[in-house]
C-alpha cells in the first residue's frame, strides 16, 4: 500500500496513539499458542512448551506488562484485551482512554467498530446460501453481477479467497480523495466498485493472493440478490442472532451505539489526526463496516473458526466448513488465507482496521484459546500496524509456540 493509504479494513493486533495510560479494568482470561516468531534476545519455546500457557499470576502481569509497553511505545489511547481457555482462568483487561479529550477511560463493554472482521460474517452468509444450492462457489460472478472484468473467469471462490486479480478500490486516488474531504459522505456498493472496475486487472483469477475489498462488495451483492434480503438484515437473522450476538451489526449510515469509544486517526486529507467515531464507515460495506463488542466476539472467534454455533447446532455444513478452512499459503510468511479466514501459526480467524480503529478476533483450536484486541486508533508505528504489535506481544507469552503475527492490511488508502 502506499505511504497514503487510509488502512480501512485490515487485521492484527497491537495500538499506537498519544493517551493517558490508566490503571487497567480487570475480568479474566487464558493464554493461547504461537509460532516462531521472538523479539531479540527472547529465547524460542522448549518442545515441551504448552500450546497456551495457564494465566498464572505471573503470566497475568506480563501481559498487562507488555500491552502497557506496546500501548507506550506505539502512543496508543485505549486497548481491550480478552482471552479464554475452557477450564481456565479468563483474562479481560481494558487499558487507557476511550476519548482523550475527556479521559473517559477505556472499558471492556464499549461498541467498537471491527473493519474487515467484517469479511468473516459476509463470507459466512455465502457459505450458507452455498449451502442451501442458491449460490455455487465455483459460480462465476458475471450470474449475478453484471460489468466485472473478467467476471465470466472469476469465481465465487476465488472472490472469499482473494484470488480474484480485481483491483481494490480503496487504493484508487480519486476514492481516497472522496473518502478523506468528506469522511462522513455515505457511499453505494456500486461507486465502490466504480473505483475499482475502471483499473486493468491485476492477474488473471487464482493466479496469485492479492487482498481486495473489491472482492467483499461483490459477494455482499450476491448474498442480497439470492436472499432477497439487505445484507445487514440477513446477517442479523441467519448469523448473529442465531450466535447470540446481541451487539454487533452491519449499520446502515454511520450508526455506532453508545457507549463506543473514540477513534483517532491519521488517514486524513492533510495527515493531521482527527476523530472517526462519527465517520460514515459505508465506504467498507460488506468488506469492512461492522461493528461489535469484547462479548460477541468472543462468541464469534469460535463460531467462525469451527463452523458450530454456541448451542452445538451447525452455522454452516461440516463440508462447508472444511473448504472454508482450505488455506493457501500468501505472501505473508506462516499465514494461509481460505474463504474469508486466515490461519497464522494454527490461530484461525481475521483482524480488522479502519479509520480509528483495529481489532483482532482468533481461535487456537488445539486447546480452544479465543483471542481478542480491540483498540481506538489505527496510526502505524514504525511502520506497524497496532494491531500487529499487539498479536505478537500477545501470542509471544501466552502461545510461543504459535505467534500471531500477520501485518494489517489497509482498506481504504
Amino acid at each position: 500500500m502506499s505511504p497514503t493509504s487510509v488502512r480501512l479494513c485490515r487485521g492484527a493486533v497491537v495500538a499506537v496513539l498519544a493517551g493517558t495510560l490508566l490503571a487497567p479494568v480487570t475480568a479474566g482470561a487464558a493464554p493461547a499458542a504461537v509460532p516462531d516468531v521472538f523479539a531479540a534476545g527472547t529465547p524460542g519455546p522448549s518442545p515441551s512448551e504448552p500450546d497456551v500457557r495457564p494465566l498464572s499470576p505471573d503470566v497475568t502481569r506480563q501481559l498487562d506488562a507488555s500491552v502497557r509497553r506496546v500501548m507506550r511505545e506505539a502512543n496508543v489511547p485505549g486497548v481491550t484485551v480478552g482471552i479464554w481457555t475452557p477450564g481456565q482462568r479468563g483474562y479481560v483487561r481494558s487499558f487507557g482512554v476511550a476519548d482523550k479529550a475527556t479521559g473517559r477511560r477505556m472499558t471492556p463493554d464499549l461498541y467498537m467498530r471491527i473493519g474487515s472482521e467484517t469479511k468473516t460474517f459476509t463470507v459466512t452468509a455465502l457459505l450458507q446460501l452455498a449451502d442451501q444450492g442458491k449460490v455455487g462457489l465455483d459460480d462465476t460472478i458475471d450470474k449475478y453481477v453484471d460489468g466485472v472484468p473478467n467476471g465470466h473467469k472469476i469465481t465465487l471462490r476465488q472472490l472469499a479467497g482473494m484470488r480474484s486479480g480485481l483491483f481494490n478500490y480503496s487504493e484508487d486516488d480519486d476514492f481516497f480523495k472522496a473518502l478523506t474531504s468528506d469522511p462522513r459522505r455515505p457511499f453505494t456498493p456500486q461507486q465502490l466498485l466504480a473505483y475499482s472496475f475502471r483499473h486493468p486487472v491485476l492477474f488473471q483469477p487464482g493466479e496469485k493472493f492479492d487482498y481486495s475489498n473489491t472482492n467483499l462488495i461483490l459477494l455482499g451483492l450476491v448474498v442480497e440478490k439470492k436472499s432477497g434480503q439487505r445484507l445487514g438484515d440477513y446477517l442479523k437473522q441467519h448469523v448473529l442472532d442465531p450466535a447470540g450476538m446481541k451487539d454487533t451489526a452491519l449499520p446502515s449510515g454511520s450508526r455506532f451505539p453508545r457507549p463506543h469509544a473514540q477513534g483517532y486517526t491519521d488517514q486524513t486529507a492533510n495527515g493531521e489526526v482527527a476523530e472517526t467515531a462519527g465517520w460514515n464507515p459505508s465506504w467498507g460495506w460488506a468488506a469492512g463496516a461492522m461493528y461489535s463488542t469484547l462479548d460477541d466476539l468472543r462468541i464469534w472467534a469460535p463460531t467462525v473458526a469451527t463452523g458450530e454455533l454456541p448451542d452445538g447446532k451447525r452455522m454452516i455444513s461440516r463440508a462447508m466448513q472444511r473448504q472454508r478452512l482450505v488455506t493457501p499459503a500468501t505472501p505473508i510468511p506462516g499465514a494461509g488465507y481460505g474463504l474469508g479466514i486466515f490461519n497464522v501459526h494454527g490461530w484461525i480467524g481475521h483482524n480488522g482496521s479502519l479509520p480509528g480503529y483495529e481489532s483482532l478476533t482468533i481461535y487456537l483450536p488445539a486447546t480452544r484459546t479465543t483471542l481478542v484486541v480491540l483498540l481506538n486508533t489505527d496510526i502505524n508505528h514504525d511502520n506497524e500496524e497496532p494491531s500487529t504489535l499487539f498479536g505478537q506481544a500477545i501470542t509471544r507469552i501466552i502461545s510461543p509456540r504459535h505467534v500471531f503475527d500477520l501485518p494489517a492490511e489497509p482498506a481504504a488508502r
